[in-house]
């Protein structure tokens, strides 16, 4: 299903409406020193009025089965409002790796609780270097003679990681990387908050002794299931920086249209102008590099992947730079503890290096184009 471009204005607008009355400054900075991160009232509203988990789930697990371009709609206007929610956890990375996975059970089981809003969950991937690089998995997932499997190891970087209810784990086995499902409450596992530059996104680290784990999908398979979620992640990811920097973009320019100096608003130098000018540029590029790569995973079209390598880079840099140019633009005030302009700085650079830094990144988009 794919909405037309009236249905994604009204989707936008709703979205935004309902964000800039549940999610303003006060509320982000409350959360950000709160645990859980996220208000539950505020997830459970955008569950039962907008229906924003369900979006991207199959119609057959309870979702309203719209693609990336919706998504991308979605993620923007989180990013601009700086949403404290488990939204990017449970419906960009947990939900799509039970998808890619193409375990049906395992989905049946899963997703419509998504779909509600009754479950949160969570991907555990990275381990202490950040990488997704299959190869460097090193947690251990052992069969317990019962059908199921034992994991051990440790997982940091976990996005929701100490409040999800569902955790997606992939660890090693025999057969290489593998995708196990965890219950929250399961025997030997212990969730600790991580202290990160954003406090606007929580992140925890896991401890796994001998857990009780399911298998999703088949074994080994683990890889393939990373490469396929890290596509869609990334793309999320950049509609999110996209909405960010144009948040930053906003705010700087009207910024320079009320603060006067020298008996004049600040926009009419031109030291201001251009760095303005430059921040617009960034933006429209990063908003044309996420919708195309959202719209070629929606055709599902071979170069899907590449395109998701270059809204990843060029969203990433856009974001930085104008969070950064925004702090400028602001002077003394945009330096300090009490102006937003340092969330959003923040935000743009733990999701730099969220899947990895501009290295990993790059080389990335080189493997992507097969150079």
């Amino acid at each position: 299903m794919s909405a037309d471009e009236s249905e994604l204005r009204e989707l936008r607008s709703s979205v935004r409406e309902f964000l800039e009355a549940r999610s303003p400054e006060e509320a982000v900075r409350k959360l950000m020193e709160s645990e859980p991160r996220f208000d539950p009232d505020v997830w459970a509203q955008a569950a039962d009025q907008l229906r924003l988990p369900s979006l991207v789930i199959p119609e057959e697990y309870g979702g309203d089965g719209f693609g990336p371009v919706e998504l991308g709609v979605v993620l923007e206007e989180m990013g601009r409002a700086l949403l404290c929610s488990p939204f990017f956890s449970t419906v960009v990375l947990a939900a799509q790796a039970l998808l890619a996975s193409g375990d049906k059970g395992a989905c049946a089981r899963h997703l419509p609780g998504i779909a509600a809003g009754r479950t949160t969950a969570a991907l555990a991937v990275a381990e202490d270097g950040g990488s997704w690089d299959p190869a460097l998995i090193s947690v251990r997932a052992v069969p317990d003679g019962d059908g199921g499997w034992r994991l051990s190891g440790r997982k940091p970087f976990v996005i929701d990681g100490t409040t999800a209810d569902l955790i997606l784990v992939v660890a090693r086995t025999v057969a290489g990387p593998s995708l196990f499902a965890v219950e929250r409450t399961a025997a030997g596992m212990a969730a600790e908050p991580m202290e990160t530059l954003d406090a606007t996104r929580a992140m925890a680290r896991l401890t796994l002794d001998a857990v009780p784990a399911t298998l999703v999908g088949a074994d080994g398979a683990g890889g393939r299931v990373m490469a396929k979620v890290l596509d869609v992640a990334t793309v999320g990811l950049a509609a999110e920086q996209a909405g960010g920097a144009r948040r930053c973009l906003e705010t700087s320019a009207d910024y320079a249209r009320t603060r006067h100096q020298f008996g004049r608003p600040i926009g009419s130098f031109q030291a201001v102008k251009h760095k303005c000018a430059d921040m617009l540029v960034q933006v429209e590029l990063a908003e044309a590099a996420s919708r195309e790569a959202a719209r070629l995973g929606a055709e599902g079209a071979p170069d899907f992947p590449v395109a998701a390598a270059v809204a990843h880079a060029c969203c990433s840099r856009a974001y930085v730079f104008t969070a950064m140019e925004n702090i400028q633009v602001h002077g003394g005030i945009g330096f300090t503890w009490e102006h937003p302009a340092h969330l959003y700085f923040r935000r743009a650079k733990s999701s730099q290096l969220l899947f990895g830094g501009p290295a990993v990144y790059h080389e990335r988009l080189l493997d992507r184009l097969g150079i």
